[in-house]
């Protein structure tokens, strides 16, 4: 026989989760939601639950609070996925207060089947199972017990046609010994993870029965909507890369908004690349990101400005604050001090998707840099690369800008040997000239396309960048520069 029995999936409601899950949770499986205290546990199990639940699929919260769960209800009604008219009739909360006294498993049980008998629920959640165990277990009661407790309790939720939760405050090594791992097709753990003053969720997906989830720790932050998930993941592989696609080798140029800088590219930046700028402080990074922003506007464009430690206030004039009240251009700023490429990608692509913005700039990675939690700064490089990567999957054209000493001499182009994953590198440099500090710009690559590689010379005006119409000669530039 070939033909496979299809499993009935369930959207979680949780924002990338899913993607986690393989597809979403199995209908009729048996999941664990393990982590310590505060880790985002009973807030994942009722987003769950009010996503999910409704006239044609009940659920039953069980509690074994010392006290009713109204304190718990109190703190998430504050979510916006706490649907009061679902509770009572569609969400029934049960304490188990009472029977735990009794002090052995099988009362548990029974309480449990006679509330799911009752209510015929579709969804089944038990928060905390670890204290259920705790304070069921009798002396003569052991791992053995609770195994065959936990297969009971699998079995007959599976046959009553339920999705049960089990809701345990366990650390991953607690989980990896238990014999609830045996049992369970699903099981998700969530920690907290700490290093230099700075503090992230994480989730992990440790099993999913029948679908191939994803493997490793990735963020989650609790928001003011409730939990978010945020996948480390690499976009698909973008269409001129899939086998038998013709590649674009001639791409359509567009105006950075500097045209010295575009003579230079011979035409402008290609449509879809990426630019990385680089230089020392003040030589005019952001005034060429603001420009470029301004052309796109100019053309009919939409923009989205990711900016670190310039708030748009800062800015150059009032020209990006203008773009971006008239909706052309949409600001993204970030005052976290913990903040992951996987939360900064997801601000971005929405922004992108909800503009319909063609062109980004990122201003600047060595701010970035300050901004991200120790490991991600660990590797800013993978960093980078993730983020431009997933941009291009996009098909958007994509500046950034990244600070760096001025060691002329020895022609570095970027930090950390970034220049080598943009598309473009274009390089500002300052050069003493005559008893003077002069700037000047060379366009280091363009993958694929031709360009100048003269050197230019250049003045920040009020408006904007001017590039001399003529290369510097070589003696004076060689003048200039250090020698060694």
């Amino acid at each position: 026989m070939t033909d496979k029995v299809r499993l009935g999936m369930l959207g979680t409601g949780v924002p990338g989760l899913d993607i986690l899950l393989g597809g979403g949770l199995t209908e009729f499986s048996f999941t664990l939601i393990a982590g310590p205290p505060g880790s985002g546990k009973t807030t994942l199990a009722h987003q769950i639950m009010f996503a999910l639940a409704g006239p044609q699929r009940r659920a039953l919260f069980f509690t074994v609070l010392g006290e009713p769960p109204l304190k718990m209800l109190r703190y998430q009604q504050q979510f916006p996925f706490f649907d009061m008219d679902k509770v009572g009739a569609s969400i029934r909360y049960v304490n188990l207060a009472d029977d735990l006294r009794a002090g052995h498993f099988n009362g548990v049980l029974e309480r449990i089947m006679r509330e799911v008998e009752d209510f015929g629920p579709s969804l089944v959640f038990v928060d905390s199972f670890r204290s259920v165990v705790q304070t069921a277990r009798g002396g003569s009661e052991g791992t053995t017990d609770l195994q065959q407790f936990v297969q009971e309790l699998g079995s007959r939720m599976a046959t009553w046609q339920a999705t049960t939760f089990l809701i345990g405050e366990y650390t991953q090594a607690d989980v990896e010994a238990n014999p609830i791992i045996t049992v369970a097709d699903g099981m998700m753990a969530l920690y907290q993870s700490s290093d230099d003053n700075s503090m992230l969720r994480r989730i992990r997906v440790l099993k999913m029965r029948g679908q191939a989830h994803m493997m490793g720790a990735h963020t989650m932050r609790i928001t003011d909507e409730g939990i978010r998930v945020y996948p480390r993941e690499l976009p698909p592989l973008a269409d001129d890369r899939l086998p038998g696609t013709a590649v674009d080798r001639d791409p359509r140029r567009i105006p950075t908004g500097v045209p010295g800088l575009d003579a230079l590219l011979h035409g402008g930046l290609p449509q879809g690349h990426s630019l990385l700028v680089t230089g020392p402080t003040g030589i005019g990074k952001t005034i060429l990101g603001t420009r470029f922003l301004q052309a796109g506007v100019e053309r009919g464009e939409r923009g989205v400005g990711v900016f670190f430690e310039k708030g748009v206030s800062r800015l150059r004039n009032a020209e990006l604050a203008a773009m971006a009240q008239a909706g052309h251009v949409a600001v993204i700023e970030t005052r976290s001090l913990s903040l992951s490429v996987e939360e900064l990608l997801d601000d971005v692509l929405s922004a992108i998707d909800r503009t319909g913005a063609t062109r980004v700039v990122i201003d600047s990675l060595s701010e970035f840099d300050l901004y991200l939690a120790p490991e991600a700064r660990a590797d800013l490089r993978q960093t980078v690369f993730r983020i431009l990567s997933t941009l291009a999957k996009r098909g958007v054209t994509v500046l950034v800008t990244a600070g760096m000493e001025d060691f002329a001499s020895k022609l570095r182009f970027s930090p950390q040997a970034l220049s080598f994953l943009a598309d473009a590198v274009v390089a500002l440099r300052y050069a003493e000239i005559g008893g003077a500090l002069r700037k000047f710009v060379t366009v280091v690559k363009v993958r694929g396309c031709d360009h100048s590689t003269e050197l230019r010379g250049y003045h920040i005006t009020a408006g904007g960048i001017e590039v001399d119409d003529t290369p510097l000669p070589y003696d004076a530039v060689l003048s200039g520069w250090p020698q060694g």
